[in-house]
Protein backbone atom coordinates (compact mmCIF):
# COMPACT_ATOMS: atom_id res chain seq x y z
CA UNK A 1 0.00 0.00 0.00
CA UNK A 2 1.24 3.30 -0.76
CA UNK A 3 0.58 6.33 1.03
CA UNK A 4 0.50 9.59 0.70
CA UNK A 5 0.60 11.89 3.99
CA UNK A 6 -1.17 15.24 4.37
CA UNK A 7 -0.67 17.62 7.49
CA UNK A 8 0.82 20.80 8.78
CA UNK A 9 1.27 21.30 12.38
CA UNK A 10 3.41 19.33 15.22
CA UNK A 11 0.46 16.83 15.88
CA UNK A 12 0.49 15.38 12.13
CA UNK A 13 4.11 14.59 12.79
CA UNK A 14 3.46 11.33 15.73
CA UNK A 15 1.22 9.67 13.33
CA UNK A 16 3.48 9.63 10.20
CA UNK A 17 6.44 8.35 12.60
CA UNK A 18 4.44 5.42 14.13
CA UNK A 19 3.34 4.81 9.95
CA UNK A 20 6.69 4.41 9.46
CA UNK A 21 7.65 2.71 12.39
CA UNK A 22 5.26 -0.12 11.63
CA UNK A 23 6.33 -0.29 8.01
CA UNK A 24 3.74 1.52 5.73
CA UNK A 25 5.16 3.07 2.28
CA UNK A 26 4.78 6.45 2.87
CA UNK A 27 5.47 7.75 -0.83
CA UNK A 28 5.20 11.80 -0.49
CA UNK A 29 4.02 14.27 2.18
CA UNK A 30 1.65 17.08 1.64
CA UNK A 31 1.90 20.31 3.78
CA UNK A 32 1.33 23.74 3.52
CA UNK A 33 3.99 26.21 2.06
CA UNK A 34 6.23 27.82 3.86
CA UNK A 35 4.99 30.68 5.89
CA UNK A 36 6.47 33.84 7.45
CA UNK A 37 6.57 33.34 11.24
CA UNK A 38 7.82 36.36 14.22
CA UNK A 39 8.67 39.66 14.08
CA UNK A 40 11.10 39.17 10.95
CA UNK A 41 8.83 37.67 9.13
CA UNK A 42 11.24 34.58 8.25
CA UNK A 43 9.78 32.33 6.08
CA UNK A 44 9.04 28.42 7.97
CA UNK A 45 8.54 25.28 6.75
CA UNK A 46 5.65 23.56 8.21
CA UNK A 47 6.61 21.17 11.46
CA UNK A 48 5.84 17.93 9.08
CA UNK A 49 8.00 19.20 6.36
CA UNK A 50 10.54 19.33 8.34
CA UNK A 51 10.39 15.85 9.54
CA UNK A 52 9.31 14.48 6.03
CA UNK A 53 12.94 16.14 4.92
CA UNK A 54 14.42 14.81 7.31
CA UNK A 55 12.81 11.32 6.82
CA UNK A 56 14.13 11.09 3.56
CA UNK A 57 10.39 11.55 2.17
CA UNK A 58 9.54 13.73 -0.88
CA UNK A 59 7.40 16.78 0.19
CA UNK A 60 4.87 18.44 -1.89
CA UNK A 61 3.94 22.16 -0.99
CA UNK A 62 0.30 23.46 -2.76
CA UNK A 63 -1.20 26.64 -1.55
CA UNK A 64 -4.31 25.45 -2.93
CA UNK A 65 -4.20 21.43 -3.53
CA UNK A 66 -7.67 21.52 -5.80
CA UNK A 67 -5.52 22.72 -8.29
CA UNK A 68 -2.86 19.13 -7.98
CA UNK A 69 -5.24 16.52 -8.60
CA UNK A 70 -3.54 15.29 -11.82
CA UNK A 71 0.01 15.06 -10.14
CA UNK A 72 -1.59 14.19 -6.61
CA UNK A 73 -2.94 11.02 -8.97
CA UNK A 74 0.19 10.76 -11.00
CA UNK A 75 2.13 9.26 -7.87
CA UNK A 76 0.42 6.15 -8.29
CA UNK A 77 -0.36 6.07 -4.19
CA UNK A 78 -3.19 3.97 -3.18
CA UNK A 79 -4.48 6.19 -0.30
CA UNK A 80 -3.77 9.57 1.37
CA UNK A 81 -3.95 10.13 5.38
CA UNK A 82 -4.74 13.40 6.31
CA UNK A 83 -4.39 15.15 9.68
CA UNK A 84 -4.73 18.65 10.50
CA UNK A 85 -3.67 19.50 6.70
CA UNK A 86 -5.87 22.69 6.97
CA UNK A 87 -7.54 22.74 3.19
CA UNK A 88 -11.08 21.29 2.14
CA UNK A 89 -10.69 18.52 -0.60
CA UNK A 90 -12.77 18.17 -3.73
CA UNK A 91 -13.96 15.07 -5.47
CA UNK A 92 -11.21 15.13 -7.99
CA UNK A 93 -8.29 14.86 -5.24
CA UNK A 94 -10.33 12.19 -3.53
CA UNK A 95 -10.59 10.13 -7.01
CA UNK A 96 -6.81 10.35 -7.63
CA UNK A 97 -6.58 7.74 -4.55
CA UNK A 98 -8.16 4.15 -5.57
CA UNK A 99 -8.00 2.92 -2.12
CA UNK A 100 -9.81 5.94 -0.65
CA UNK A 101 -8.47 9.12 1.49
CA UNK A 102 -8.63 8.58 5.61
CA UNK A 103 -8.51 11.87 8.00
CA UNK A 104 -7.22 11.43 12.02
CA UNK A 105 -9.75 13.69 13.61
CA UNK A 106 -9.15 14.83 17.07
CA UNK A 107 -12.59 14.00 18.31
CA UNK A 108 -15.45 11.74 18.86
CA UNK A 109 -17.15 12.55 15.47
CA UNK A 110 -19.99 13.56 14.93
CA UNK A 111 -18.87 15.57 17.87
CA UNK A 112 -16.72 18.23 17.19
CA UNK A 113 -16.66 18.60 13.44
CA UNK A 114 -14.30 21.57 12.17
CA UNK A 115 -10.93 23.40 13.19
CA UNK A 116 -10.42 23.22 16.81
CA UNK A 117 -12.08 20.33 18.26
CA UNK A 118 -9.29 19.77 21.22
CA UNK A 119 -10.09 23.40 21.95
CA UNK A 120 -13.66 23.21 22.73
CA UNK A 121 -13.58 19.53 24.23
CA UNK A 122 -11.77 21.36 27.02
CA UNK A 123 -14.02 24.61 26.35
CA UNK A 124 -16.94 22.59 26.92
CA UNK A 125 -16.29 20.62 29.90
CA UNK A 126 -16.50 17.51 27.62
CA UNK A 127 -16.08 14.32 30.03
CA UNK A 128 -14.03 12.79 26.97
CA UNK A 129 -12.97 13.23 24.03
CA UNK A 130 -10.51 10.88 21.35
CA UNK A 131 -9.16 10.13 16.98
CA UNK A 132 -11.79 9.69 15.09
CA UNK A 133 -10.48 8.02 11.40
CA UNK A 134 -13.01 8.62 9.08
CA UNK A 135 -13.45 7.92 5.27
CA UNK A 136 -13.12 11.36 3.76
CA UNK A 137 -15.83 12.68 1.67
CA UNK A 138 -16.36 16.52 0.42
CA UNK A 139 -18.12 17.80 3.79
CA UNK A 140 -16.48 18.70 6.55
CA UNK A 141 -15.78 15.93 8.66
CA UNK A 142 -18.70 14.42 7.40
CA UNK A 143 -17.17 11.27 6.11
CA UNK A 144 -17.91 7.78 7.47
CA UNK A 145 -16.44 6.51 10.92
CA UNK A 146 -13.63 3.39 10.28
CA UNK A 147 -12.67 3.18 13.87
CA UNK A 148 -12.86 5.72 17.21
CA UNK A 149 -10.68 5.82 20.29
CA UNK A 150 -12.06 7.60 23.45
CA UNK A 151 -9.40 8.89 26.28
CA UNK A 152 -11.29 10.41 29.43
CA UNK A 153 -11.04 13.62 30.33
CA UNK A 154 -9.86 15.22 34.04
CA UNK A 155 -10.41 18.87 34.06
CA UNK A 156 -6.76 19.45 34.31
CA UNK A 157 -5.68 19.26 30.03
CA UNK A 158 -4.31 21.65 28.38
CA UNK A 159 -4.72 21.95 24.49
CA UNK A 160 -0.76 21.50 24.49
CA UNK A 161 -1.03 17.96 26.87
CA UNK A 162 -4.23 16.88 25.47
CA UNK A 163 -2.96 17.43 22.03
CA UNK A 164 -0.15 15.28 22.55
CA UNK A 165 -2.11 12.71 23.79
CA UNK A 166 -4.74 12.54 20.73
CA UNK A 167 -1.76 13.03 18.27
CA UNK A 168 -0.20 9.49 19.63
CA UNK A 169 -3.51 7.96 19.74
CA UNK A 170 -3.99 9.22 16.48
CA UNK A 171 -1.00 6.95 14.87
CA UNK A 172 -1.95 4.27 16.79
CA UNK A 173 -5.77 4.22 15.25
CA UNK A 174 -4.64 5.15 11.52
CA UNK A 175 -2.12 2.41 12.01
CA UNK A 176 -4.85 -0.25 12.67
CA UNK A 177 -7.15 1.60 10.20
CA UNK A 178 -4.67 1.07 7.19
CA UNK A 179 -4.12 -2.48 8.17
CA UNK A 180 -7.94 -3.39 8.03
CA UNK A 181 -7.92 -1.23 4.80
CA UNK A 182 -4.88 -3.26 3.46
CA UNK A 183 -6.65 -6.85 4.48
CA UNK A 184 -10.31 -6.41 3.02
CA UNK A 185 -11.80 -5.87 6.97
CA UNK A 186 -12.21 -2.12 7.30
CA UNK A 187 -16.35 -1.62 7.90
CA UNK A 188 -17.55 1.86 7.34
CA UNK A 189 -19.87 3.06 10.15
CA UNK A 190 -22.37 6.65 9.11
CA UNK A 191 -21.88 9.73 11.76
CA UNK A 192 -25.31 9.80 13.84
CA UNK A 193 -27.14 12.90 15.11
CA UNK A 194 -26.16 15.39 17.58
CA UNK A 195 -23.00 16.84 15.48
CA UNK A 196 -21.60 20.33 16.50
CA UNK A 197 -19.54 22.11 14.54
CA UNK A 198 -15.97 24.22 16.09
CA UNK A 199 -14.48 27.22 14.21
CA UNK A 200 -11.14 28.56 14.07
CA UNK A 201 -10.10 29.93 17.58
CA UNK A 202 -10.22 34.01 17.57
CA UNK A 203 -8.40 35.73 19.48
CA UNK A 204 -11.63 37.89 20.82
CA UNK A 205 -13.03 34.56 22.39
CA UNK A 206 -10.07 34.75 24.76
CA UNK A 207 -10.76 37.62 26.86
CA UNK A 208 -11.23 36.71 30.36
CA UNK A 209 -14.38 37.73 32.07
CA UNK A 210 -14.08 37.76 35.84
CA UNK A 211 -17.93 38.01 36.50
CA UNK A 212 -18.13 34.01 34.97
CA UNK A 213 -17.64 31.22 36.67
CA UNK A 214 -14.65 30.13 37.97
CA UNK A 215 -14.88 26.42 36.81
CA UNK A 216 -15.20 28.23 33.29
CA UNK A 217 -12.52 30.35 33.50
CA UNK A 218 -10.31 27.59 33.92
CA UNK A 219 -11.44 25.95 31.02
CA UNK A 220 -10.73 28.98 29.37
CA UNK A 221 -7.44 29.49 30.32
CA UNK A 222 -6.52 25.39 29.71
CA UNK A 223 -8.34 25.65 26.20
CA UNK A 224 -6.17 28.38 24.73
CA UNK A 225 -2.63 27.35 25.91
CA UNK A 226 0.06 27.43 25.01
CA UNK A 227 -1.79 29.28 22.20
CA UNK A 228 -3.46 32.06 21.41
CA UNK A 229 -3.89 32.26 25.17
CA UNK A 230 -6.61 33.67 27.13
CA UNK A 231 -5.40 37.24 28.28
CA UNK A 232 -6.58 40.51 30.70
CA UNK A 233 -5.06 43.11 31.76
CA UNK A 234 -3.77 44.52 35.27
CA UNK A 235 -2.80 48.58 35.74
CA UNK A 236 -3.80 48.65 31.69
CA UNK A 237 -1.43 46.26 30.93
CA UNK A 238 -2.21 43.15 29.09
CA UNK A 239 -1.84 39.72 30.82
CA UNK A 240 -2.31 36.54 29.19
CA UNK A 241 -2.51 33.01 31.54
CA UNK A 242 -1.09 30.02 31.08
CA UNK A 243 -3.00 28.13 33.19
CA UNK A 244 -5.47 28.27 35.84
CA UNK A 245 -8.00 25.83 37.72
CA UNK A 246 -10.67 26.89 40.02
CA UNK A 247 -10.76 27.53 43.36
CA UNK A 248 -12.86 28.76 46.32
CA UNK A 249 -13.28 32.15 47.58
CA UNK A 250 -15.86 34.64 47.34
CA UNK A 251 -16.91 38.20 48.74
CA UNK A 252 -14.47 40.33 46.69
CA UNK A 253 -15.53 42.21 43.59
CA UNK A 254 -14.55 40.00 40.37
CA UNK A 255 -10.78 40.28 39.10
CA UNK A 256 -9.92 41.34 42.82
CA UNK A 257 -6.46 39.79 44.00
CA UNK A 258 -7.48 37.57 47.37
CA UNK A 259 -4.27 35.87 47.46
CA UNK A 260 -0.94 36.09 46.35
CA UNK A 261 1.93 33.15 47.10
CA UNK A 262 3.36 30.13 45.92
CA UNK A 263 0.70 28.34 45.32
CA UNK A 264 -0.89 30.68 42.91
CA UNK A 265 -2.43 34.23 42.58
CA UNK A 266 -6.20 33.86 43.55
CA UNK A 267 -8.75 36.06 41.34
CA UNK A 268 -12.15 36.61 42.48
CA UNK A 269 -14.51 35.27 39.93
CA UNK A 270 -18.50 35.39 39.41
CA UNK A 271 -18.22 31.91 41.45
CA UNK A 272 -15.20 30.88 43.29
CA UNK A 273 -11.89 32.11 42.21
CA UNK A 274 -9.73 31.59 40.03
CA UNK A 275 -6.22 30.11 40.71
CA UNK A 276 -3.94 30.95 38.04
CA UNK A 277 -0.46 29.92 38.46
CA UNK A 278 1.49 30.65 35.20
CA UNK A 279 1.26 34.54 33.58
CA UNK A 280 2.80 36.43 31.20
CA UNK A 281 3.44 40.47 31.55
CA UNK A 282 3.64 42.04 28.14
CA UNK A 283 6.98 41.67 26.31
CA UNK A 284 8.18 39.34 29.13
CA UNK A 285 8.28 35.43 29.68
CA UNK A 286 5.73 32.69 30.85
CA UNK A 287 5.75 33.06 34.84
CA UNK A 288 5.52 31.53 37.48
CA UNK A 289 3.11 32.56 40.17
CA UNK A 290 5.60 32.19 42.85
CA UNK A 291 7.57 34.63 40.44
CA UNK A 292 4.76 37.31 39.98
CA UNK A 293 4.88 37.53 43.38
CA UNK A 294 8.08 37.50 44.32
CA UNK A 295 9.23 39.72 41.78
CA UNK A 296 5.76 42.14 42.96
CA UNK A 297 4.12 42.11 39.60
CA UNK A 298 0.90 41.03 41.22
CA UNK A 299 -0.40 41.69 45.16
CA UNK A 300 -3.15 40.83 46.96
CA UNK A 301 -5.98 43.78 46.25
CA UNK A 302 -4.94 44.38 42.88
CA UNK A 303 -7.36 44.36 40.33
CA UNK A 304 -7.30 42.34 36.68
CA UNK A 305 -9.49 43.55 34.01
CA UNK A 306 -9.57 47.25 35.39
CA UNK A 307 -9.36 48.90 32.42
CA UNK A 308 -6.75 51.40 33.76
Amino acid sequence: MKIVYAGAPVFSVPPLEQLLAAGFCVCAVLTQPDRPVGRKAKLTPTPLKTFAEGAGIPVLCYEKVRAHAAELAALGADVMVTCAYGQILTQEVLDAFPGGVYNIHASLLPRWRGASPIQHAILAGDAETGVTVMKTDVGLDTGDILLSRAVRLDGTETAATLSRTLSALGGACICEALAAVGAGRATFTPQGEGATLCKKIRKDACAVDFTRPAAELSRLVRAMAPEPLAFSSLRGTPVNFGYALPAEGEGAPCGRVLRADKTGIYIAAGEGALRVTELQFAGGKMLRAADAVNGRKVAVGDLFGDGR
